[in-house]
């Protein structure tokens, strides 16, 4: 069965890259691309541009189909369900109106996350990551689309998924709190699942990745 991965603001494919080899293994087709920023630059990138790369990326996969998606990429995700047969949201941006329990930030055209990036911001960024993993990703993370995360933060209305979801929340999200996460599955009907002692990206990046991934592909397998 394939599976279509996306990736959250300031990332790219390779922040699945534990998750990749664990579902491989469970038999999954394995797909984790980069979202590219429109033709003419980050500055002019809308949430739009994401969303219709996501959904184009599904409608090339044979159903029965699934889509995982992390923080902007759950919230891509959501938006996307009516072409998935699952969904995984891993600490999702939630639409609205559970958008209203994030902190809000001014953000400029173009959010310098590459430019400015620092290993040792990464590293408090990734408390539950090992060194060689906060390396990897300090080299790694790009800039972003101010434009698509106002957007995001602002409130995205989706549809409720009409297929299976699983949620899985972090007990030590500071982007997104875990009771936004869990009153979004209770709202959705979806199964969640609560990791504990992990950060934002600790799901996908940090030493227990691997371990959620496996219980996601089982959540997966079972349905």
């Amino acid at each position: 069965m394939p599976v279509l991965l996306v990736h959250g603001a300031g990332g790219g494919g390779w922040e699945w890259n534990a998750w990749r080899g664990v579902f491989a293994a469970h038999g999954f087709d394995v797909h984790a691309p980069d979202l590219q920023p429109a033709s003419q630059g980050l500055a002019a990138t809308m949430f739009e541009d994401y969303l219709m790369q996501v959904r184009a990326a599904m409608e090339a996969l044979p159903r029965p189909r699934v889509l995982v998606g992390a923080s902007l990429g759950g919230l891509l995700a959501m938006a996307c369900a009516e072409a998935a047969d699952a969904l995984v949201l891993v600490n999702p941006i939630p639409p609205s109106p559970w958008h209203a329990s994030l902190s809000q930030f001014e953000r400029p055209a173009v959010v310098p996350w590459q430019r400015d990036a620092r290993l040792a911001s990464t590293r408090r960024a990734m408390p539950d990551s090992d060194d060689a993993s906060a390396l990897f990703a300090f080299r790694h993370w790009r800039d972003e689309s101010g434009a698509v995360l106002r957007a995001a933060h602002a409130g995205i209305a989706v549809e409720r998924p009409a297929c299976p979801v699983l949620c899985i929340a972090s007990a030590q999200d500071d982007d997104v709190p875990p009771e936004t996460t869990a009153a979004l599955a209770g709202a959705l009907g979806a199964s969640l699942l609560r990791v504990s002692l992990t950060s934002h990206v600790g799901p996908l990046l940090g030493r227990d990745a691997s371990a959620v991934a496996a219980q996601a592909a089982a959540w997966l397998s079972a349905r």
